[in-house]
């Protein structure tokens, strides 16, 4: 691939949070962009202010990232649409309950079949054509998915799997001229958690935590390597290694 201007990129966990901004992030270098989340309509609004925005393409592909085949059909209606793919950002993730011992069923599936399979989906549909483009896959792991995490460690083991696959993948499609980045942030202010009650971006105040924006830009300079990639890089906020962060 090229740079990212008139580059053509797939964005998961598009409607709100870091999905979001890092739409932003790359139409603001000229990426024409697919928005892919189930929320149609906030996708629909985000695509018209990147193209107001930016003058780029913008077009929405609805979908279910537990669901293999609404995955597949999203990225192929990416490459009609936008004529390619030399970027993918497998964003989606959710995090619900906490402890083990009391966990539902369904919080445990809703975070294997997102964050897990999600991301095995996505990429499986794009390595194709990220083979043919010679582009960029960025994976979306978390501070969770490094270190132990006592307060939800189902969530924590569906991140040390995307960093563990993204490495592996990696290690397969290299010489085949795909790139693929690892992005770890740790707290975001985003409506993570909001179905289990208080959500990041309500919990922190503004420059308490990291901004989406922040990861966004982290993600558009994994995206934009042309002859290298960026094998993994943490965005934690200031005080994460203090007493009073850990």
């Amino acid at each position: 691939m090229t740079a990212l201007n008139s580059a053509t990129a797939l964005v998961s966990g598009a409607s709100s949070g870091i999905g979001e901004a890092t739409a932003h992030a790359l139409a603001r270098e000229g990426a024409d962009v697919a928005l892919l989340a189930r929320r149609e309509e906030q996708l629909e609004s985000i695509a018209v202010d990147l193209r107001t925005e930016y003058g780029v393409e913008a077009t929405s592909v609805p979908a279910n990232v537990r669901e293999s085949v609404e995955v597949e059909a999203a990225v192929e209606a990416t490459v009609d649409r936008l004529g390619g793919l030399d970027v993918v950002v497998a964003n989606a993730g959710v995090g619900r309950g906490s402890d083990v011992a009391t966990m539902s069923d369904e919080e445990y599936e809703a975070m294997q079949e997102t964050n897990v399979d999600g991301t095995f989906y996505l990429t499986r549909a794009a390595l194709p054509h990220l083979t043919d483009s010679g582009g960029n896959l960025v994976v979306v792991g978390s501070f969770a998915g490094k270190f132990p995490r006592s307060f939800n460690p189902v969530y924590a083991a569906t991140k040390w799997w995307a960093r563990g696959f993204a490495h592996s993948v990696a290690a397969q499609v290299g010489d085949e001229g795909v790139g693929v980045s690892v992005i770890n942030p740790s707290e975001v202010r985003t409506e993570f958690m909001s179905e289990e009650g208080q959500p990041f971006e309500e919990r922190f105040e503004p420059g308490e935590v990291t901004e989406p924006a922040e990861v966004a830009d982290a993600i558009a300079y994994a995206a934009g390597k042309e002859g290298s990639s960026i094998h993994e890089m943490d965005l934690f906020r200031r005080d994460k290694y203090s007493d009073s962060g850990l």
